[in-house]
């Protein structure tokens, strides 16, 4: 009799049937070991590439903002540590890659910085032009 051998814990066929696109909102379930404990945690991410397909060494990068810090990471496509993979939300792109999402978080994170700053500033003018405003008040009543 032969006996079936499973050599990987990962359902290979549906790993491979997931139809995962570049700009898809991915939900990764990753098993985290703590002593003698094993644990779920979720990642939730933009999927910005998607590498060699569904072969061997296939992988994918998520990305997703943290508290304010941008977070990527990249997972094996079958990797036994990944319990579960969801697609969240489905976007319309038109690039395979979508690696110019950094800079484009840059530049609006700048872009807001200069706008809180200009601002600020305008704040400060406008009290300085009161103040005068009212130094000149008290001027012309004192002659």
């Amino acid at each position: 009799m032969a006996q079936k051998v499973t050599i990987s814990p990962v359902d290979v066929a549906k790993r491979a049937s997931l139809d995962l696109r570049t700009g898809d909102t991915v939900r990764v379930m990753q098993k985290i070991q703590e002593g003698n404990k094993t644990r779920l945690q979720a990642f939730e991410g933009l999927l910005l590439a998607r590498k060699h397909g569904t072969e061997a060494g296939g992988s994918f990068t998520l990305r997703k903002v943290s508290n304010g810090v941008g977070v990527e990471r990249i997972y094996p496509l079958y990797s036994p540590l990944i319990d579960s993979i969801e697609v969240v939300k489905r976007a319309r792109v038109r690039r395979a890659k979508l690696y110019n999402i950094r800079e484009k978080v840059a530049r609006d994170a700048k872009r807001a910085l200069r706008r809180q700053k200009m601002m600020q500033e305008g704040e400060v003018s406008t009290e300085g032009n009161e103040l005068a405003a009212a130094a000149v008040e008290s001027e012309a009543k004192t002659e």
